[in-house]
């Protein structure tokens, strides 16, 4: 029995021996977080080229708690449904040496200029060039259906009321009324070869591009698209 406890003794000490000379294998290289934001952020940059104005970008740090491998091949992403303005996230994906897929928040801001309104503006009022003023700011913070050309506004009418300032909004504005209920029109009917102009009577008022109706001297009555002018167009 003392024999045996020997060898075991003797055994023992060889192998720890033997573990404190093996060599220490080196711990798994682990993504770069300083890289990873800076694919995340050239990929937005590229993203975002189209937009107006200044373009800042904020991304938040790759969380280390992660623990990611090191990678060969990352490329950066937009995830399904985010916005390329405003709070956001951008996807990371590594393909080699180990599949792994992460998603940092992103803030794009972007500095322009905007239409706004110069005094108070009352419903019903037909919007000119003087009733817009433009002012430099975040759009990225605006409601959406803000505008930034003049064109987008001038020459439609105000659907609401509002006060000294206020960030103009497409579905705050109609197009201008080019057919009144009652007036005489003039319905221009067209398809393949051939074409047929008359006149008649709108029925219904009616902004350019919207449904008018009318009723042609015979007593039909049509519908086509109102258009300045006074004309509704039928297209077969």
């Amino acid at each position: 029995m003392r024999l045996l406890w020997r060898s075991l003794l003797t055994f023992l000490i060889c192998a720890g021996a033997q573990a404190q000379n093996a060599p220490l294998q080196p711990a798994p290289a682990r993504q770069d977080p300083v890289l990873a934001k800076h694919v995340a952020s050239e990929f937005l940059k590229e993203v975002t080229a189209s937009l107006p104005g200044e373009v800042k970008i904020q991304i938040a740090d790759l969380d280390s708690r992660q623990n990611l491998a090191a990678c060969d091949e990352l490329r950066a992403f937009m995830p399904p449904g985010a916005k390329t303005i405003g709070k956001t996230h951008v996807g990371l994906r590594c393909s080699a040496p180990k599949n792994w897929q992460v998603y940092l928040g992103a803030q794009i801001q972007v500095f322009t200029e905007y239409l706004v309104a110069a005094h108070p503006l009352t419903a019903g009022q037909t919007v000119t060039q003087a009733d817009i003023s433009k002012i430099r700011g975040d759009i990225s913070a605006l409601p959406s259906g803000y505008m930034l050309s003049e064109d987008q506004a001038t020459g439609k009418t105000m659907g609401t009321s509002v006060q000294a300032g206020t960030v103009l909004r497409a579905d705050q504005l109609r197009n201008a009324i080019v057919i009144q209920q009652g007036q005489a029109v003039r319905i221009q009917a067209g398809g393949n070869g051939f074409r047929i102009t008359t006149d008649g009577q709108a029925l219904n008022n009616a902004a350019d591009g919207q449904t008018a109706r009318a009723k042609l001297n015979n007593g039909q009555t049509v519908s086509g698209i109102a258009r300045a002018g006074g004309i509704i167009e039928i297209a077969y």
